[in-house]
C-alpha cells in the first residue's frame, strides 16, 4: 500500500526532473502517485517519467499480506490483473491477462526481471506463459505495474501492462532461510485427494567495497489436482459385442449445457522445480555501475491419469477398449488415460552497463539471453497401467528454442535535472527463435532418445526499434510526455514438415510501423491530478502463429504466415486524489484493435472449404472503468486497506471469421475479459511482533469462445464466475525467525478457466533472515 507521507510529498514534486530516472541512492524504494521511483541500488530500466497509472507491491507488503509461493502471486492483489496460475509451481500454463486482454493472450503484456525479459514471445497463449519460474518470491525487492502502451521505451507487447520485478542487492553481508509446506484436500467428480507440496529457499549476499554479490537457491517440490477430464457426450449406439458394462461414469453438462459423461482425470502434474540465480555488480565508479546475472531453472514434471470406470466386479479399473454405460456403447482410446514426463532445463544471462549521474547525460547498454537449453516432453500413446512401463508414444524437443536482446539507451537533460525537457532515446534489437521436433516412439517412450518424424515445425522472429520521447514541463501544473517508437519485423526460416515429401517452406516477411505516445498531467488541486494518455500499439505474430501447427488430426488446419500484426489504440483518462492516509483513482480506459490474432474458422475461397487457423479480427472494442483505493492506518493505526473494482465491456466488432456459422462471433463477448473484476485485501498490525491479512477476489461471468456458446462456465473447458478470499497470519518471533499460516481460497469456492483452479490450501512457512 501507498505510504501517505510519500503521496502527499510526491503530489507536490510530481513535476520534478528529479523524479524522472533511477537512482542508485540509499533510499528504500517508493511508490508514488502516479510514478514509480526505483531508488534502490539494483539497476532497473530508465523509463522518462509517464503519467499513467502504475501500481506496484513491495517486498513488505508480500511478505505481510500474500501466500506468495510463486512470483507471480505478488500480483494477485493489483487492479484488473490476474495470473491463470492453475497450481502451486504451474511452469507452462500461468497466462497474464490485464484489462482487456484474456488469459488466452500473453503476448499482450511484458514481463521482466531486472530489465530482462521473462515473456515469452515465441507464441500467444497458455503454453507460452512467462518465465516466473527465473524469479522467486525471496528475490523481490518490489514488483510495479504500469498499465497501457503508453511509454516507447516498450515494445507493443506492452499493449496490456508492464510488469517490472525488482529484486535485491545487499548493502552488507545477509542471509535468508525458508521453509514452506502445502497442502490441498481437493475434490471434484470422483477424484477425492488431498495433494501436498513443499518449498524450500535459501539466499546469501553482501558488499566488500565496489563489489556485490547475491546467490539464491530455490526448490519447489509440488503435487497438482488433475487439469483434464476424459469425457464422452451421450452416445445413442448399442455396445460393441465385447464391450465391458462399466461404473463410476459421473453425469454432467458440458460447457455448453449437453450433457456427457465424466469418465476420469488426467494431467495431474507432480513437478520438481529448482532455481538458481546469482548476480554480480561492480560499482566502477559512483556513477556507473556493471552487472550480470546467471539464472538457471530446471524441472522434472511426471502428468498421471486415473479412470473413474470400474468393471461389473467393481474392483478393477477400466482404461481402454469398448464399454458399455447405462446401455449404450462408447470406445476408450489408448491416449484417453495416459502419462506424461517433461524434463526441462531453461538459462537466462544477463549484462548491463549503465550510469545513473543525474547530470546532463545518463545511459544504459544491456544484452540478454534467455535459453531451452534442455525442453523434452514424453507422452505415452499407450493406456494405463501399461504405459508406465514404456510402450509407444512421443517425444517432442525444444532444445535449442530461445530469444536474446540488446539495448542501449540514454536519458539526456539539457538543461539539467530541473529543466523543463527531459529526453529518453535508444535502441533494441530483440531476436526469437522456434524450434519443435516431435518423434514417434515405437518401443518404450520413458528411455528412447529418437524416433521416426511425426512434425517438425521451426522459423525466427527480429525485433529492431529506435524510440524517442520527451517529458516536457509545460507550465508549474502542467506535463506532457511524446514519444514515437519505430519498429522493423522480419519473420525468416518458417517452416512445418510433416514427413519427409510434406515440407512447407515460407517466404521471408519484413514490415516497418511507427507507434506515437502521448500523455499529459494536469496538477488540479495541491492533493488531486488529472491524467489522461493515448498510445499506439503493434503487436507482430509470433513465431508459433506463423508456422507453428504441430498435428494434422485435422486436414484442414493449416499455417497463415501471412498473418497480420494487431494494431491498437489505447487511451485512458484518471483522476487521483490524496487523502492525508489514503489515496483514491479513477480511470477511464478504452482500447480499439484491429486484426486480433485468435483462432478460428474461415473459409477459403482457393482450398473451397471451412478452414480453421490463427486468423486476424477485423476489431475488437473495450470500454471501461476502473476505481482503486489504497489507505494506511484507515478507521485506527495499524489497519491498511486497498481495494479496486474494473469494469470491461469488450466486444467483437468486425470479424470475417466464425465459429460455427458466418457472423455468430459480432458484438459478442471477446474470449476470457470478464465484465467485472474486483478485490480487496485488509490488513491489520496487532503488535508490533504480530500482523493479519484478510483478502478477497471476484471475477463476473465469462466466455472461453468467440461466439459465447460456452455458457455453463461451471465445467470443464468452461471459464466461470468465482469469489474467492484468503487468509494470512505472521508473527515475528525475534529479530531473524518469523513464521506465518495461511490459507488461500478459503471458502473452497469451484471454479474454471478451462482447467479447475486450487480449491482450499493450506500453507505454513518458516523463515530466518540475518542482516
Amino acid at each position: 500500500m501507498l505510504q501517505p507521507t510519500t503521496l502527499r510529498l510526491s503530489i507536490l514534486a510530481i513535476f520534478c526532473a528529479a523524479n524522472t530516472a533511477t537512482s542508485f541512492a540509499e533510499e528504500v524504494p517508493q511508490k508514488s502517485m502516479g510514478t514509480v521511483l526505483i531508488t534502490a541500488s539494483q539497476p532497473t530500466s530508465l523509463p522518462a517519467f509517464i503519467p499513467t497509472t502504475v501500481e506496484g507491491v513491495s517486498a513488505k507488503q508480500l511478505a505481510t499480506t500474500i501466500n506468495a509461493l510463486d512470483s507471480e502471486d505478488a500480483l494477485k492483489y493489483l487492479p484488473s490483473l490476474l495470473v491463470r496460475k492453475r497450481y502451486i509451481g504451474d511452469y507452462n500454463h500461468a497466462v497474464l491477462s490485464s484489462r482487456a486482454s484474456g488469459t488466452g493472450n500473453s503476448a499482450r503484456s511484458a514481463v521482466y526481471a531486472d530489465g530482462i525479459l521473462l515473456s515469452n514471445y515465441l507464441g500467444n497463449g497458455a503454453t507460452y506463459a512467462p518465465r516466473w519460474g527465473l524469479i522467486t518470491p525471496e528475490e523481490i525487492e518490489r514488483v510495479d505495474v504500469m498499465y497501457g502502451p503508453f511509454s516507447a521505451a516498450y515494445r507493443g507487447n506492452s499493449v496490456g501492462a508492464i510488469v517490472d520485478y525488482v529484486t535485491r542487492m545487499p548493502k552488507q553481508f545477509e542471509a535468508h532461510a525458508k521453509f514452506s509446506y502445502f497442502s490441498q484436500p481437493f475434490e471434484l467428480y470422483e477424484t477425492k485427494e488431498r495433494y501436498h507440496g513443499k518449498q524450500a529457499s535459501v539466499s546469501l549476499g553482501n558488499q566488500h567495497g565496489a563489489w556485490s554479490w547475491w546467490l539464491n537457491l530455490h526448490r519447489t517440490d509440488s503435487q497438482g489436482q488433475p487439469m483434464v477430464f476424459v469425457t464422452r457426450a451421450l452416445s445413442q449406439s448399442a455396445p460393441a459385442a465385447n464391450a465391458i458394462a462399466v461404473t463410476g461414469a459421473v453425469a454432467g453438462l458440458d460447457r455448453n449445457d449437453a450433457p456427457w459423461w465424466i469418465l476420469g482425470s488426467a494431467t495431474a502434474y507432480h513437478t520438481i522445480q529448482d532455481h538458481a540465480k546469482a548476480k554480480l555488480a561492480y560499482q566502477i565508479s559512483p556513477s556507473m555501475r556493471l552487472s550480470y546475472t546467471l539464472g538457471v531453472w530446471q524441472n522434472a514434471a511426471q502428468g498421471n491419469s486415473n479412470t473413474y470406470l470400474r468393471d461389473s466386479s467393481k474392483q478393477t479399473p477400466v482404461y481402454a477398449g469398448n464399454i458399455s454405460i447405462a446401455g449404450k456403447g462408447y470406445t476408450l482410446a489408448a491416449s484417453d488415460f495416459t502419462s506424461s514426463r517433461d524434463s526441462l532445463s531453461h538459462v537466462m544471462h544477463g549484462l548491463s552497463l549503465k550510469t545513473n549521474s543525474k547530470g546532463t547525460w545518463d545511459w544504459e547498454i544491456a544484452a540478454s539471453q534467455y535459453d531451452y537449453q534442455k525442453d523434452r516432453q514424453r507422452s505415452a500413446r499407450t493406456a494405463l497401467p501399461a504405459s508406465l512401463a514404456g510402450g509407444a508414444g512421443s517425444l517432442q524437443s525444444q532444445d535449442g528454442t530461445g530469444w536474446n536482446a540488446f539495448a542501449a539507451k540514454a536519458v539526456w537533460r539539457p538543461e539539467g535535472v530541473n529543466g523543463p525537457h527531459i529526453l529518453e532515446f535508444g535502441v533494441q534489437q530483440e531476436n526469437f527463435k522456434l524450434h519443435i521436433l516431435k518423434q514417434n516412439l515405437g518401443n518404450n517412450w520413458l528411455q528412447e532418445e529418437a524416433g521416426s518424424l511425426d512434425t517438425e515445425v521451426g522459423g525466427k522472429v527480429h525485433n529492431t526499434a529506435l524510440y524517442l520521447q520527451d517529458r516536457w514541463q509545460l507550465a508549474s501544473n502542467w506535463q506532457a510526455v511524446l514519444g514515437m517508437r519505430w519498429e522493423n519485423w522480419r519473420a525468416e526460416d518458417g517452416y512445418t514438415r510433416f514427413s519427409a515429401t510434406k515440407n512447407l517452406i515460407y517466404a521471408q516477411r519484413e514490415s516497418s510501423f511507427f507507434s506515437p505516445k502521448a500523455a499529459l498531467a494536469y496538477q488540479w488541486q495541491a492533493d488531486t491530478i488529472i491524467k489522461a494518455s493515448i498510445g499506439r500499439a503493434v503487436r507482430t505474430p509470433t513465431v508459433a502463429e506463423l508456422y507453428g501447427a504441430t498435428s494434422t488430426s485435422n486436414s484442414q488446419y493449416i499455417n497463415d504466415p501471412n498473418l497480420a500484426p494487431e494494431k491498437s489504440w489505447t487511451s485512458e483518462l484518471s483522476l487521483e486524489k490524496d487523502f492525508g492516509n489514503s489515496n483514491l483513482r479513477l480511470t477511464l480506459f478504452r482500447e480499439n484493435v484491429r486484426d486480433s490474432l485468435y483462432s478460428q474458422t474461415i473459409f477459403d475461397s482457393k482450398a473451397n472449404a471451412n478452414i480453421s487457423r490463427v486468423q486476424n479480427i477485423g476489431r475488437m472494442l473495450t470500454n471501461g472503468v476502473e476505481v482503486a483505493y489504497q489507505g494506511k492506518d484507515v478507521w485506527k493505526k495499524g489497519l491498511d486497506l486497498s481495494a479496486n473494482a474494473t469494469y470491461a465491456d469488450s466486444r467483437i466488432k468486425e470479424n470475417a471469421g466464425f465459429v460455427s456459422v458466418p457472423g455468430d462471433t459480432l458484438n459478442k463477448y471477446q474470449p476470457r475479459v470478464p465484465m467485472w473484476r474486483a478485490s480487496t485485501i485488509v490488513s491489520y498490525q496487532f503488535m508490533p511482533q504480530a500482523s493479519a491479512a484478510f483478502g478477497m477476489r471476484y471475477s463476473g461471468k465469462q466466455y472461453a469462445t468467440l461466439n459465447n456458446s460456452d455458457v455453463n462456465g461451471f465445467a470443464y473447458q468452461g471459464g466461470s464466475k468465482y469469489f474467492t478470499t484468503d487468509l494470512r497470519l505472521r508473527y515475528q518471533v525475534n529479530q531473524q525467525w518469523s513464521a506465518s499460516f495461511g490459507i488461500d481460497n478459503l471458502n473452497n469456492y469451484q471454479y474454471w478457466n478451462f482447467h479447475p483452479y486450487p480449491q482450499r490450501t493450506y500453507i505454513a512457512e518458516l523463515k530466518y533472515d540475518y542482516k
